[in-house]
């Protein structure tokens, strides 16, 4: 069985909008002084330690992990993550022209900032893409020992979440675990790779296929037309 393939002009129009759901889901988490799991996460946090901005640290941090995803994932995987990263990086960059949220909830921005991040990390699972870090980890994992990318990208989650115990007030550190629970678990359900699967249909298929509808049913009893 194969995976079914998109075209070049699917992979951008959903690499754009998985990017877009996921630079506002940032948004929401900034806003509130939130943090998040993955390389994501580590660039929010680096925002609290430094003067570089979400957008560059996000882009730097994913840098290491490209050699990860050429030499395991493809090229293609690669090229795909380079550019939901990239567009990421930028839309987060400018996205506060567009949108000022004065007054938010933080556990409201952590679960929907949460959902709309899965959803996009999703949409570009779905078209061989990622946002590098422990995305990409999580991948290769899940296709060399068949744990769910979702799980390990928890795990990972919390690992990190725990660091920030040291840098973050533990009522936000409580609020961006409920929403990383909440992205995870977007992933985790629906990321089933087993369910993208299309059957190869062989000569000897179609043939089974044309004697099967040679066979007509008549009263009750099958006989050969």
């Amino acid at each position: 069985m194969n995976s079914p393939k998109h075209h070049l002009y699917e992979d951008l129009l959903a690499l754009l909008c998985g990017s877009i759901f996921v630079a506002l889901g940032v948004y929401l988490f900034n806003a509130q002084g939130l943090l998040i799991g993955g390389a994501a996460g580590i660039a929010l946090l680096g925002t609290h330690l430094s003067e570089l901005s979400f957008g560059a640290l996000f882009f730097l941090i994913n840098l290491p992990f490209y050699t990860l995803a050429l030499t395991q994932l493809g090229k293609r995987f690669t090229l795909n993550t380079f550019i939901s990263v990239s567009v990421v990086s930028v839309f987060s960059e400018y996205i506060g022209h567009f949108i000022d949220i004065n007054d938010i909830h933080p556990l409201f921005a952590a679960v929907v900032g949460g959902l709309l991040i899965g959803t996009g990390i999703l949409i570009m699972f779905r078209h061989k893409s990622s946002l590098g870090g422990v995305g990409v980890l999580g991948l290769w994992i899940q296709n060399k020992f068949g744990y769910r990318a979702g799980n390990v990208t928890l795990g990972i989650d919390i690992t990190i979440l725990a660091v920030s115990l040291f840098f973050i007030l533990l009522e936000l550190i409580l609020y961006s675990i409920a929403g990383a629970v909440a992205l995870n678990v977007v992933i985790a359900v629906n990321h089933r790779p087993e369910r993208y699967k299309v059957v190869q249909i062989t000569a000897a298929d179609v043939s089974d296929s044309e004697t099967s509808s040679a066979l007509k049913p008549v009263n009750g009893l099958c006989k050969q037309a």
